[in-house]
């Protein structure tokens, strides 16, 4: 990898957070805080943080915005960035560290005219084309995917491992892996020039987030690894 490719766009935010990155999913907390498992994640090896509320478990406005509001002061707490899934007024709302982007949400350059330069803008793509128009308007990074078949998100279409690269290759901002990735599978991206992954039910979903989070913490850093000697 081309260390000087991938150096922030702005002082504050250091692509080496985005080495295990959670997204939150509701549907495993059989009663459990969602604060509560986002901490046992971060307090076991979590470096990035996306609240995202699925279609059909979508919160009134005000306890969404209570939820993001106790998640931020957590992470901030941490010292781990903690962004918005999709919802950009809502980002703003509760002050969070930036908002990541769909390419069904609001376009990336309105985005960053919406949260200034110094919030952190991520946005999903899947081709050379959406990744560079992506960098061209203001994002800081990239998720591409899904590199797995996921269940997770029902409109994922799989992205080929020879894809991945060929993002990371094009674009001089710092990629993460998205979509159906396991400690069993995560071995496979390295080569691909990522930084770092992205993880739902890996790690809220194994029924021990502790657990589920080192191991694939450790399955991650030894992708990386491999990646350095390829």
């Amino acid at each position: 990898m081309d260390s000087e490719k991938k150096e922030p766009r702005f002082e504050g935010f250091d692509p080496k957070t985005l080495l295990l990155y959670a997204v939150t999913d509701r549907h495993w907390l059989n009663g459990r805080r969602l604060v509560d498992d986002v901490e046992t994640a971060i307090d076991n090896g979590v470096t990035f943080v996306q609240v995202r509320e699925k279609e059909d478990m979508v919160l009134p406005h005000d306890e969404y915005l209570a939820e993001a509001k106790e998640l931020r002061e957590l992470c901030r707490g941490r010292g781990v960035p903690f962004v918005v899934d999709d919802d950009v007024e809502l980002a703003v709302e509760c002050g969070a560290d930036g908002v990541h982007v769909g390419q069904k949400d609001m376009e990336a350059g309105a985005v960053r005219e919406k949260i200034g330069p110094d919030k952190i803008l991520g946005v999903s793509a899947q081709t050379v084309e959406e990744a560079l128009l992506a960098e061209r308007r203001g994002a800081d990074y990239l998720g591409v995917g899904a590199v797995f078949h996921t269940g997770s998100k029902s409109d994922a279409d799989d992205v080929s491992h020879e894809m991945l690269k060929a993002i990371c290759d094009a674009v001089s901002i710092p990629v993460i892996a998205i979509g159906g990735i396991t400690k069993d599978n995560v071995g496979e991206l390295a080569g691909t020039g990522i930084v770092g992954i992205s993880a739902i039910s890996a790690i809220f979903g194994t029924g021990d987030v502790g657990r589920g989070t080192r191991d694939l913490l450790e399955a991650t850093e030894a992708m990386l690894a491999a990646q350095e000697q390829k």
